[in-house]
């Protein structure tokens, strides 16, 4: 009874790698919404909101992307070090230059 407790135990390298996996279907699905065309017979109004909607999908993809990108650095570093350095700014490098 031990032994399945202990495999299905709660850790956070697992739940980040899990969450990370799932970030990366949300992503795959957000940028398929980006590629649908817009519909032909839609106008005025109707094209600008579809547009705006397609863009938004982007920037929230993006920063989706970012985030993603924090998490798998935080889990090289709990791999590394055993543990998340209270001082590590996961916010530098490649997610601070195109986070905006």
């Amino acid at each position: 009874m031990m032994s399945s407790m202990s495999s299905s135990k709660f850790t956070t390298i697992g739940a980040a790698q899990r969450l990370m996996k799932s970030m990366e279907l949300a992503i795959d699905n957000m940028i398929d919404e980006v590629k649908r065309p817009v519909d032909p017979e839609a106008g005025g109004s109707a094209r600008k909101a579809e547009l705006q909607s397609i863009k938004q999908t982007a920037i929230d993809c993006k920063e989706l992307l970012v985030e993603r990108q924090r998490l798998e650095q935080m889990v090289k570093d709990l791999k590394s070090n055993g543990s998340i350095e209270q001082e590590k700014d996961y916010s530098g490098g490649f997610a601070e230059k195109f986070s905006k």
